[in-house]
């Protein structure tokens, strides 16, 4: 049997993912925070593929966080052929508004907890011929986003870190590709409570988790080094580019700044 671990496997990308894993007949590590909501998806994903689904509740913003979850996979790690770090999440609003903390445990999530469950399974997944590494970046990574600042710069290390890691693991059986979505309809939107505006103009270019994820696990397998789902998200990626940047950060701010006093969480890309 080969396995699949998939952190942020709870909803969205990360179950959709799962499920075409499991449509390949890969079996099922699923880390999530969302202990309830990672125990139904365990639940439809096993009697819809008839594959076993394993499941650990984990922060992966926690000092253990790494120590636990690679405990928790060692009994599987001579059949682990496939690791994806989906987990990730973004919050709306000024730097100086929002906490300290809570921008630390952006970082946490989706750069610590991304660099560390890379290098622990690099070596579990050099055991096989031919396995896989997916890292999480996003449409933001390609360019500065004001009032999404965190977010767009934890994405930006996440692009580059990973292309990286691919050049250094070129002559490895370990393929690594980033995946890079854009907006994205999933529950996280309405449970984050984004403002109205910016929640319309997400709208307009959503793709569904599904059809994300397809793209991302065929990408993963042609060994791609950058996946973009959709005609749409390659514009963004690449024509910031070619205008000034301040023009861009003034188009991102317009789209991003908060038109409520509250500020509000969002997660496009998880």
């Amino acid at each position: 049997m080969s396995y699949a671990l998939i952190t942020g496997a709870a909803k969205g990308i990360g179950k959709a993912i799962a499920a075409q894993l499991a449509e390949r007949n890969y079996q099922l590590l699923l880390v999530d925070l969302d202990a309830e909501a990672l125990t139904n998806t365990a639940t439809e994903l096993s009697a819809q593929y008839h594959v076993n689904v394993h499941t650990l509740h984990q922060d992966l913003s926690h000092p253990d966080a790494l120590k636990n979850v690679t405990a928790w996979t060692s009994a599987w790690h001579d059949e682990l052929q496939v690791v994806v770090n989906n987990a990730g999440y973004g919050i709306n609003g000024a730097f100086e508004q929002l906490t300290l903390a809570e921008q630390f445990n952006i970082i946490d999530v989706n750069i610590k907890a991304q660099v560390g469950l890379s290098y622990a399974y690099i070596p579990v997944l050099r055991k096989f011929p031919k396995a896989y590494l997916l890292n999480l970046a996003s449409t933001t990574a390609y360019q500065t986003v004001p009032y999404l600042n965190i977010y767009a710069a934890t994405k930006a290390f996440a692009l580059s870190f990973t292309r990286g890691l691919r050049h250094e693991l070129k002559d490895s059986p370990i393929s690594v590709s980033a995946l890079s979505p854009g907006s994205t309809d999933t529950d996280f939107v309405n449970r984050a409570r984004m403002g109205d505006y910016t929640r319309n103009v997400a709208n307009r270019f959503n793709m569904t988790a599904e059809s994300v994820a397809k793209i991302a696990v065929d990408g993963l397998f042609k060994g791609k080094a950058e996946i973009i789902p959709g005609f749409t998200n390659k514009l963004n990626a690449y024509l910031p580019k070619f205008f000034p940047k301040a023009f861009v950060e003034k188009i991102a701010a317009g789209i991003y700044a908060p038109k409520e006093k509250t500020t509000t969480a969002i997660a496009l890309t998880t």
